[in-house]
């Protein structure tokens, strides 16, 4: 357990300020929705007719005059976007960072397999998109009562644990990416993360390029589906999870076999 729990020491800096920026972020969003409301009125349909840019967030399909459809457009787009980075940026560095810091002699000198590192370096990840979450989820649950608005508890766990799974989908495909670096590319792993969140807009959008929808984990973290249907897409979950189960063994593979620059 030595080295996970080195990573989440190195990593806790890093876990706070991107825990504390979102959960700012958030909470300044859900102290707008009053004044929000009341311009809205209880019907919240301002933004209904606006054409493609309702489509592309699902302003369309969701109410956003009452808290959890404000909630899922603009704090979902929050969660979706700063937790995504989050997660890429830990996938990315964690296995190329020995290489790029020159640790990677000092580390293989001991008696620790290259499994064991894997797997604890993989476990520190999920840590700590575990305790972002949680963490947030839970700010996000007082911000609300904040507000005097009731809490629309199933949904809103429901939407939290979609973001957690694409976190851990991000992260997995970027863990797998920084097995083949020999420095952690942080540019790569931001835009990925972006990449897939703007297809599941196009997705969106178009109505030909829907198929888009099967690569993306942005599509099973859409509010107004989850809003809607009180549930996650089971069968976006299970690609998603059966992506990141592909991706992490070829990035073991890759890693046990590769010759290391001390």
């Amino acid at each position: 357990m030595k080295i996970f729990l080195q990573e989440l020491k190195l990593g806790r800096k890093s876990l706070i300020i991107w825990t504390a920026s979102i959960i700012g972020t958030l909470l300044i969003c859900i102290w707008m929705f009053p004044q929000m409301k009341s311009e809205l009125g209880p019907d919240g349909s301002l933004f209904e007719n606006f054409g493609a840019f309702t489509a592309a967030f699902g302003m369309d399909r969701l109410n956003f005059g009452t808290m959890i459809g404000f909630y899922g457009i603009e704090c979902g787009n929050i969660l979706g976007m700063g937790g995504g980075m989050f997660a890429a940026l830990l996938g990315i560095s964690m296995l190329a960072k020995e290489e790029k810091d020159r640790t990677a002699e000092f580390l293989f000198t001991h008696p620790v397999s290259r499994l064991r590192v894997l797997n604890e370096k993989l476990a520190a990840v999920m840590a700590q998109i575990i305790l972002l979450n949680v963490t947030v989820t839970l700010f996000s649950v007082l911000g609300i009562l904040s507000v005097g608005e009731a809490v629309p508890f199933r949904e809103l766990l429901l939407m939290h644990a979609a973001y957690l799974i694409l976190q851990i989908e991000i992260a997995a495909f970027c863990y797998c990416v920084s097995a083949y670096l020999k420095r952690g590319n942080v540019g790569a792993g931001i835009g990925f993360a972006l990449l897939l969140y703007f297809i599941n807009i196009i997705a969106n959008i178009s109505a030909d390029v829907k198929f888009l929808k099967y690569v993306t984990p942005y599509a099973y973290c859409e509010a107004a589906d989850i809003v809607n249907d009180k549930a996650l897409n089971s069968t976006f979950i299970i690609l998603g999870f059966a992506y990141a189960a592909a991706a992490l063994a070829v990035g073991y593979r890759k890693y046990l076999h590769k010759d290391i620059a001390a």
